[in-house]
């Protein structure tokens, strides 16, 4: 899927899941996006039905993932 708003565009990659959906039907996604033709980061933020609005986001490095994936293991397991 594309978009394009203002000067930038974005590209989702890959889908990994809907974490979560509003009473509008907005739903809060982790995807593989490419901005402005660059390489995929992983992104977490809400898209509206369409796919054609989002909300202000977070994209992640594969380096930033792997950190925060080891840093929550680590509180789950201390926190069980």
């Amino acid at each position: 899927m594309s978009s394009r708003k203002d000067d930038f565009t974005c590209d989702i990659v890959e889908s990994l899941g809907v974490l979560s959906t509003s009473k509008a039907g907005w739903t809060r996604e982790l995807n593989r996006i490419s901005w402005n033709g660059g390489d995929p980061k992983f992104d977490i933020r809400d898209w509206d039905p369409e796919h054609e609005k989002c909300s202000k986001g977070i994209a992640l490095s594969e380096d930033e993932v792997r950190l925060i994936v080891e840093k929550l293991t680590a509180y789950f397991e201390e926190n069980e």
